[in-house]
C-alpha cells in the first residue's frame, strides 16, 4: 500500500493576520516568511520555505494538512491507489501550488471537510537564506519527521480513523483513554506516518460540542529549555495557558499548551519519541499525562471546551 511520508505543512485560516504573525514570531519563535498583503503570509520553521501557511479567512481553523511524498512517481502511484477507493482527488492548479510553496499537488477532502493536500517537490531556501528565530534558543524538530502533528475531532470517529489508515496509510501508535479534567474523559487514537513521528494525526472522541475542527496543533524544539523559555513568554505575552506543563506517557513529550490568537490550541514541546515499525508495539494507556498537564480554565471560546 501507497502512504504520505509525512506532515510536510499545515494551513490556517485566519482573521487577524496581524496577531497571527506577531505570535508565531514573538512567542513561537517561527520566521516570517513569503507574504500576499492582506491574503496570506508563510511561517517557516527550516530550510523549507514554507511550513505553516495563514490564509485570510474568518474561519478561523483548521484548514488543510500537506501530506509530502519523497519522488513525483510515489505522489502519482498514491493517486491512482486513492482514486481506486473511491476518493475524489483532484490535481490543483499551478496558483494553489505556488501558494503552498510546491512543484505539484492534489487535494481530497476528509468525511469532516478538512482538506488533504498531497505533494512533492518542497521548495527550500538557499544557505543564505537560513531559518531564524528571533527568540528560539535551539531549533525545531523537523526534517524527515516533518511540521509537527494535529489532532482532530471529528463529528464520528470511525469514519475518520477509516480515513487516516486506508486513505492515507498512517498506522496506529497507540492510543488513550483517560480523563481530561474530573468527569471529562477523553479516547484519543494516535497515527504515525512513515517517517515515524509518533503521531503525525490523532483522533479524539470527545464527549462534548466543540467550536474547531481540531484540538491543537503542536511544534517541537530540539532543546527542552525552549519549552520552559516560551512559557514564560506566553506568560509576559498574556498568551492564555490552556494546560501547564507536563509529560505524555505514549510519545514522551514534555510539554504545554497556549491558545493561539484563532482559539484552537498550540502545544509546544520536546522530546518526543519515533516510531520504528519493526518494533513498535501498539499499547493502549490509561492517562493522558503521567504529570502535570494542568488543565486552565479558559478565558472564553477555546479549543476542545463546551459552551
Amino acid at each position: 500500500m501507497h502512504s504520505v511520508s509525512t506532515l510536510g505543512y499545515m494551513v490556517f485560516g485566519v482573521n487577524d493576520l496581524a496577531a497571527w504573525e506577531a505570535f508565531a514570531v514573538n512567542v513561537l519563535g517561527l520566521q516570517a516568511g513569503r507574504r500576499v498583503p492582506g491574503e496570506s503570509l508563510g511561517l517557516r520553521m527550516d530550510d523549507y520555505e514554507q511550513r505553516i501557511l495563514l490564509v485570510r479567512n474568518d474561519l478561523d481553523d483548521f484548514l488543510a494538512a500537506g501530506w509530502e511524498f519523497e519522488s513525483d512517481a510515489e505522489l502519482e502511484a498514491f493517486v491512482v491507489q486513492t482514486r481506486a477507493q473511491g476518493i475524489d482527488v483532484a490535481e490543483a492548479d499551478a496558483e494553489v501550488a505556488e501558494q503552498r510553496r510546491v512543484s505539484r499537488l492534489f487535494v481530497c477532502c476528509d468525511p469532516d471537510g478538512i482538506r488533504h493536500e498531497f505533494y512533492c517537490g518542497a521548495y527550500r531556501t538557499t544557505s543564505r537564506d537560513t531559518f531564524r528565530s528571533s527568540v528560539l534558543r535551539g531549533a525545531f524538530s523537523t526534517g524527515r519527521l516533518g511540521a509537527g502533528h494535529f489532532v482532530t475531532v471529528p463529528r464520528q470517529s470511525a469514519p475518520a480513523r477509516a480515513f487516516c489508515e486506508r486513505v492515507l496509510g498512517l498506522k496506529l501508535s497507540d492510543s488513550i483513554n483517560g480523563d481530561a479534567a474530573p468527569g471529562v474523559n477523553l479516547d484519543v487514537a494516535f497515527f504515525h506516518a512513515r517517517t515515524g513521528r509518533h503521531h503525525s494525526l490523532a483522533i479524539a472522541d470527545v464527549p462534548f460540542p466543540v467550536h474547531k475542527r481540531i484540538h491543537h496543533v503542536m511544534v517541537e524544539c530540539v532543546d527542552p529549555n525552549d519549552v520552559g523559555l516560551a512559557y514564560d513568554r506566553c506568560k509576559q505575552a498574556g498568551v492564555p495557558i490552556l494546560m501547564e506543563l507536563g509529560h505524555h506517557p505514549n510519545d514522551q513529550m514534555f510539554s504545554f499548551y497556549m491558545i493561539s490568537p484563532s482559539g484552537f490550541a498550540i502545544e509546544f514541546g520536546a522530546g518526543g519519541i519515533v516510531v520504528d515499525d519493526a518494533t513498535w508495539e501498539v499499547k493502549r494507556y490509561a492517562e493522558l499525562s503521567d504529570w502535570g498537564h494542568k488543565l486552565n480554565p479558559p478565558p472564553g471560546p477555546a479549543a476542545g471546551t463546551a459552551q
